[in-house]
């Protein structure tokens, strides 16, 4: 069992960006490997004074978008341009709508945020055509001049590159083996889907015959943490990436089987990919198609401090 959470510990650490199925792992691991890139935000940024930069988000609800859309948004006011920011709140018809809108409105940049990549992207080559440039945060696109890479759902590329890197590292571990059916994440009631979902795969699963639960968002270990918890399973850890206070503070708990989480930097994320717009605007065109910020793995050793790190009150 240590050495199953060493290895799933260090395959959090790799997961620098990336969200997907909840994954129930069975015992039996042997061995563990170790496996970011950061971005300079050191150089000055040019200002965005008398630029208008289009903002759309898929959804704001979850800690990481919401943080993710007010660090764009507060980085264009803070460079002197003016924010013209939607939040679609998870409607992709909503979000194509907001995208004709900016189109039509013709600002200097747009800024697009999460969303279903194979929906959107005939939209995001509109932006394109109409000669707006455009910048994303975790929707990798061939119409992007530059993303901000993050990523539970198969269709969102960075919920896809996770789950990838997990199977990658998994092959290597022949006596870990992903108990199927695949549980499934779900939007809205996330939590509650997880809770119910583990709470029968407990039932099913006797104690010694599960020993993790991995999801590429950190909403579902809520529910996933709180099953296994309630069902005094204390042989199952469960891991996720993301970082939200709530996740944070669960791993912080000893007590609590949530054993670690990646921690993302969403403000930081939002915030870069706005310096990316000014420098572009300003005339740097050689900007890399991939711009990666660190992630930080957030484990029951060091949860107090990474809370502090990222700005996020400890519990009372």
């Amino acid at each position: 069992m240590k050495r199953l959470h060493n290895t799933l510990s260090s395959l959090l650490a790799a997961t620098v960006f990336s969200m997907v199925s909840g994954i129930a792992i069975n015992a039996h691991a042997q061995g563990a490997t170790p496996a970011a890139d950061a971005t300079d935000n050191g150089a000055s940024v040019p200002s965005l004074k008398g630029k208008r930069i289009g903002i759309t988000a898929a959804g704001t609800d979850h800690y990481w978008d919401l943080k993710a859309y007010q660090g764009a948004v507060d980085e264009v006011k803070r460079l002197g341009g003016t924010p013209i920011a939607l939040d679609a709140g998870r409607n992709d018809n909503r979000q194509i709508s907001q995208i004709q809108t900016l189109i039509a409105q013709k600002p200097d940049a747009i800024v697009e945020q999460l969303g279903t990549a194979t929906v959107l992207e005939p939209w995001l080559q509109k932006i394109r055509q109409a000669n707006i440039p455009l910048f994303t945060i975790d929707t990798a696109s061939p119409s992007s001049i530059n993303d901000l890479v993050f990523n539970g759902f198969y269709g969102v590329p960075v919920c896809a590159i996770r789950y990838d890197q997990l199977k990658a590292v998994l092959k290597y571990y022949p006596k870990v083996h992903i108990i199927q059916p695949e549980l499934r994440d779900v939007i809205p009631n996330t939590v509650q889907s997880a809770y119910a979902q583990v709470s029968q795969l407990l039932q099913k699963y006797p104690k010694g015959q599960v020993a993790a639960i991995w999801s590429a968002w950190d909403v579902p270990q809520v529910g996933a943490t709180q099953a296994v918890d309630a069902a005094h399973r204390d042989e199952i850890k469960t891991y996720a990436v993301d970082g939200s206070p709530d996740v944070v503070t669960l791993v912080k708990d000893p007590k609590s089987s949530a054993a670690a989480v990646v921690a993302q930097q969403p403000a930081l994320i939002g915030k870069t990919a706005v310096d990316n717009v000014a420098r572009y605007l300003a005339g740097d065109h050689g900007l890399a198609p991939y711009t990666y910020v660190p992630s930080i793995l957030v484990t029951k050793d060091n949860a107090g401090t990474i809370q502090q790190t990222l700005g996020q009150l400890a519990a009372k």
